[in-house]
């Protein structure tokens, strides 16, 4: 149980604070962070807030709920810095301009194997290989593979698919791959292929269309005419890239940065260029304490944004940021190189600044608009309930299964705009009997609310379940048992023939099913809350089951590797055929003792 802090002394605390540069953090009266802030003067800069005349009603509310202040000393301006956006992404303050950046950024990896893969890799690089990134999205990495797969045919699949092929696969047949799991490439004519990738991922088309081209011609000259076409249609496709994808000066290495502010929201829109390649822009909608300026929301991105991120050389910006030299060198310090952070540049590079400003205006005006809408289904649903107080949480859980295997429960939240994608939680449900919904949802429940309880995390408003009167029933036993108490519990069950618009609304503690017009606004937002529940629990599911049913047999047979299973499915044609051999036939393969035979022929019959 948290004990309340005593009341917050300023004057006693300014008296005894230092005037060294550092890091402040206001606490409210559980001890939660409401602010960090940094300094050049931690004792300047902390009375300024305690004024009598704050600057804005906001200082105001901050300072009315400060209870104490903590603050951490460093030796330079630049070090407080770094710190401050370091605690500011931990811990998330609610005075504080927050980036809301939940997702590690995509990449390439290149594995280490004989035959490389190419895959979009997210999140702590451990696989031994080579990675290049980060990329702003998903889709700018697939894009790049799509077209590395198209012009230099590398492989893509599964180590475990590619270890198991006997034939070779789709995507040897529609030209996207050289099939080297059967041999049907060299791996000197493989590494080359590899070699060249590499140079294009590196930034070095230029150097790579050069070589192509005296490829080319030599086997031209050596009248291999097929080989050349094969070099010819590379080089084309390069050329059309680099057209499409250049940008003038330097090593091309440079982020494009635009921000745009309004209704007191903000977008940060970042097109990212490497090696002279337009790798893909990203939106981003920094939370505001309050309306900020532009400049303002700038500084607090590029220090939040860049810090567990690879930095270019410049980044070219479309307002000066509040502080940018001492910003500028704080980011020099962190990637080890100069960082210039320009504003007015001409030619092509204000051309892409302006594209970025565009963006960013376009993306926070359709997001302010679909704002104003869920706002109005929020209001709608007040009203339908009679709730008198503001929505400010909402969840939902559904369950996911295929006939009772790899159940998924999923938990969804929206906010006061929307969709709170970072609160969303998939639970992976165990030890219940196969298509048991009530029982895979109590767990669920049970293991999110007992946490949320033990943590004293924001419970909803309203909670949701894809459901009938059964499912709503376990939710009101689950939180009844919790002592969870100001919850409104709704129950979504789909009408007949499950079309839209035919949903009826179980309360739970009303007698009557709540059943409203089509074209009910209060409906629609319980529906988008719905599908969206759905969505992210078919997604786990599929997920889920489609790793399970990767795992072959033979992965859990002692005495078998990579080499002898492959060999085996080779020799036998297939996993089909293999599973109707003998153990007669299976000891005449190489390697393959009577034991590891009789092992074998086992594991595909059930016997112990």
């Amino acid at each position: 149980m948290t004990v309340p802090l005593p009341p917050f002394d300023a004057t006693a605390f300014l008296k005894a604070l230092t005037t060294l540069p550092g890091v402040y953090r206001m606490l409210d009266q559980r001890g939660e962070t409401l602010y960090v802030g940094k300094a050049r003067n931690l004792r300047q800069r902390v009375a300024s807030y305690f004024r009598e005349n704050p600057v804005s009603v906001r200082i105001h509310r901050l300072v009315s709920s400060i209870c104490a202040i903590e603050v951490t000393v460093t030796h330079t301006e630049t070090e407080a810095l770094l710190l401050e956006s370091t605690l500011i992404k931990q811990l998330q303050p609610r005075y504080n301009i927050l980036l809301r950046d939940d997702k590690g950024y995509p990449c390439i990896h290149v594995s280490a194997d004989e035959f490389p893969r190419l895959t979009l890799h997210r999140g702590a690089k451990r696989a031994p290989g080579r990675y290049f990134g980060p990329y702003p999205g998903a889709s700018a990495v697939r894009d790049t593979l799509n077209l590395l797969q198209k012009t230099f045919r590398l492989r893509s699949c599964d180590d475990r698919f590619f270890r198991t092929r006997s034939r070779p696969c789709l995507q040897y047949q529609i030209k996207r791959c050289t099939a080297p799991c059967v041999g049907l490439v060299e791996a000197e004519g493989y590494q080359r292929q590899l070699r060249d990738v590499v140079l294009f991922l590196e930034g070095k088309s230029g150097q790579l269309v050069e070589e192509l081209a005296q490829r080319m011609e030599t086997a031209a000259a050596a009248l291999d005419f097929e080989i050349a076409m094969t070099y010819r249609d590379q080089i084309a496709e390069l050329r059309q890239i680099q057209q499409h994808q250049h940008v003038e000066g330097g090593s091309g290495d440079l982020d494009v940065i635009a921000c745009a502010v309004q209704g007191g929201q903000a977008c940060v829109q970042i097109l990212v260029f490497r090696g002279g390649r337009l790798l893909g822009n990203r939106a981003f909608f920094p939370r505001l304490p309050e309306s900020e300026s532009a400049e303002t929301v700038l500084s607090a991105f590029l220090a939040q944004y860049y810090l567990d991120k690879a930095i270019p050389a410049e980044l070219l910006v479309s307002h000066p940021p509040d502080e940018a030299a001492l910003l500028a060198q704080a980011l020099q310090e962190r990637s080890g190189q100069r960082v210039a952070i320009t504003v007015r540049v001409r030619g092509e590079r204000a051309r892409w600044l302006d594209m970025a400003q565009h963006n960013a205006d376009q993306a926070l005006t359709a997001r302010l608009s679909s704002q104003a809408g869920f706002r109005q289904r929020l209001a709608a649903l007040r009203e339908v309930l009679g709730i008198d107080h503001e929505l400010t949480r909402l969840e939902c859980f559904d369950i996911s299964h295929t006939q009772g295997e790899a159940t998924v429960a999923s938990c969804v939240v929206f906010g006061v705009e929307g969709p709170l994608k970072s609160d969303y939680r998939r639970y992976h449900i165990e030890g219940v009997a196969p298509g048991d919904d009530y029982a895979a949802l109590h767990q669920a429940l049970t293991r999110r609310y007992v946490r949320l309880c033990d943590e004293q995390g924001p419970l909803p408003d309203i909670l949701f379940i894809d459901g009938g009167k059964g499912q709503l029933a376990q939710a009101g036993e689950v939180l009844g048992t919790l002592g969870v108490t100001g919850v409104r519990m709704i129950g979504i069950a789909k009408g007949p023939e499950r079309k839209p618009g035919l949903e009826t609304l179980y309360l739970l503690e009303g007698n009557r099913p709540l059943i409203l017009p089509a074209d009910s606004a209060a409906l629609h937002l319980a529906q988008q809350i719905r599908d969206e529940a759905h969505r992210f629990a078919i997604t786990g599911h599929r997920q889920r089951r489609a790793k399970a049913r990767t795992v072959s047999v033979l992965d859990g047979i002692p005495g078998i590797g990579p080499k002898r299973r492959q060999a085996l499915l080779r020799q036998f044609g297939g996993l089909k055929q293999l599973t109707q051999a003998g153990v007669e036939d299976l000891v005449q393969a190489e390697g393959v003792s009577a034991a590891l035979a009789q092992r074998i022929y086992d594991a595909f019959h059930g016997e112990a």
